[in-house]
């Protein structure tokens, strides 16, 4: 298998995690093990992420829709992120990751959210990947909530409505300060957004497999990579105008 080229590597990667529970329905085991052995994959794609030199991957660990799931499923999930991110901490910090969050902090368990912060907060000056985790985040909502801050700005006095362009909205989401996913994975064989990052991906490679996400591994990464690196991204422009800027 070829090795992507890295000149042109996606600077940030997003992926929705999606077939563990059916992963774990085709084993006969309880959805929650699917869960589990998706936690493997979570440790695998930041390794290999971290060993490429991509600069950003933000991986769709619970979405807004998600808390309708049933009660000991959900909270098996969150007892599910406690552990991770307390075993992850001491790698984390070793290998130079730093972790943000990207949703509802306010609706995680308070446990959890105690834990959370204090990666977020222990890993804050690690100069290597990021790793976003969209934990209770819905794209609509994200955008609502920006819309909603501007719109405060505006009733204070603070900003004018007529400077209101892309760049103050984007300063207002969850991802302010990082660039756009250059490239969005979903496992498990649906071909749809499903409410992530619905303003950043507007330009992203969309990249959709069968593979369901605890079989997903360094290698599948590979191939995703290797196929964004076929196309040409062209931004609204002409191909013959897109190879210009790109050999520019």
């Amino acid at each position: 298998m070829p090795k992507p080229n890295p000149a042109s590597l996606p600077r940030h990667i997003a992926i929705i995690m999606d077939g563990n529970g059916r992963w774990a329905e085709q084993q006969g085991k309880p959805r929650i093990m699917g869960h589990r052995a998706g936690v493997e994959s979570v440790q695998d794609i930041v390794r290999a992420s971290r060993e490429l030199g991509i600069g950003v991957l933000t991986l769709y660990a619970f979405s807004t829709e998600n808390w309708k799931r049933p009660p000991l499923e959900v909270q098996a999930l969150m007892g599910l992120l406690k552990a991770f991110l307390e075993s992850e901490l001491a790698t984390m910090v070793h290998n130079n990751v730093s972790l943000r969050c990207l949703g509802q902090k306010d609706r995680i368990p308070p446990e959890v959210r105690k834990v959370m912060e204090r990666v977020i907060r222990e890993t804050a000056g690690n100069s290597g990947l990021i790793l976003n985790l969209a934990l209770s985040y819905g794209g609509r909502n994200e955008i609502t909530q920006a819309a909603q801050a501007i719109a405060r700005e505006c009733r204070d006095g603070l900003l004018r409505p007529e400077a209101i362009d892309q760049a103050v909205l984007e300063q207002h989401l969850y991802t302010a300060g990082l660039p756009d996913p250059d490239l969005l994975i979903r496992t498990g064989g649906e071909t749809r957004l499903s409410n992530f990052l619905l303003w950043q991906a507007s330009y992203a490679e969309l990249y959709f497999t069968e593979t369901l996400w605890p079989d997903f591994r360094k290698q599948d990464l590979l191939h995703a990579i290797l196929d964004f690196q076929k196309r040409q991204r062209r931004f609204g422009k002409t191909g013959e105008q897109a190879k210009q800027s790109s050999s520019h």
